[in-house]
């Protein structure tokens, strides 16, 4: 959301990389476009072109969300950047981007160096699954993002879901607020709020009741122990505790 604000405000493009394991160049920065470099290489043999392509040249590379980012220019508006789930890349990946976090540059074999038109604004985040290199951590500078307080939280909805009556609002806000409170192994976010809410509108509530909450909690909780410790008479505790 930091990095969808970022973009809005900038009035420029959102470039996101989802970070997962076994990730590598090919999916992140460049690959090249082998079905039109064989096209190429046997258009050149039926002799319709007077000498053989370069077929390693710009025009058969495929751009992935990195070298879009170094390349984007939109009248000096930099590119936002996302690198989501950073901590969930291999060692040898996170390495791999620290001549792009250094210099805003990426070396491609048979091109040279492709170095930033606009030096891109890079968001990363990270769900801590593991800590992240210092060598990383000293090109960034870090920001810890709590969750909002109730009446921050009731802004966000008012503003994101204004479909949404107010009394709903605070009432959902109210109990995802009460949620994180308990002692859970995966505590809903400002998304899950927010989805959470969408999902009321969808099926025509008003407000929260304890028959609605029970059949619409694996909207909020991803964890079945934690739906587990909700059941039942918490539910109600926690209605009585959901007002702004």
């Amino acid at each position: 959301e930091v990095a969808k604000a970022l973009a809005a405000m900038l009035g420029t493009r959102l470039i996101r990389l989802q970070g997962y394991e076994g990730i590598d160049a090919s999916h992140a920065v460049y690959e090249w476009n082998y079905a039109r470099q064989l096209m190429a290489i046997r258009l050149a043999e039926a002799g319709t072109k007077e000498a053989a392509p370069d077929v390693f040249g710009p025009e058969f590379l495929i751009e992935r969300p990195l070298l879009q980012a170094l390349r984007y220019d939109n009248g000096g508006r930099p590119a936002v950047l996302l690198l989501d789930e950073l901590d969930r890349v291999d060692d040898e990946f996170e390495a791999y981007l620290l001549e792009i976090l250094s210099d805003f540059q990426v070396s491609i074999p048979g091109i040279g160096t492709v170095s930033a038109a606009v030096e891109p604004a890079v968001v990363i985040t990270s769900n801590r699954t593991r800590e992240l290199h210092d060598a990383l951590k000293r090109r960034c500078l870090y920001h810890w993002i709590d969750y909002p307080t109730l009446e921050k939280e009731f802004e966000i909805v008012s503003v994101r879901v204004p479909e949404a009556g107010e009394d709903l609002q605070r009432q959902v806000v109210g109990f995802i607020h009460a949620l994180r409170d308990m002692d859970l192994y995966k505590v809903p976010g400002v998304a899950e709020t927010l989805d959470w809410t969408r999902a009321l509108i969808s099926l025509s509530q008003l407000a929260l009741d304890e028959g609605v909450v029970l059949d619409t909690l694996g909207v909020v909780l991803t964890n079945e122990e934690d739906v587990g410790r909700v059941r039942g008479a918490a539910v109600k505790e926690l209605l009585n505790r959901a007002t702004l």
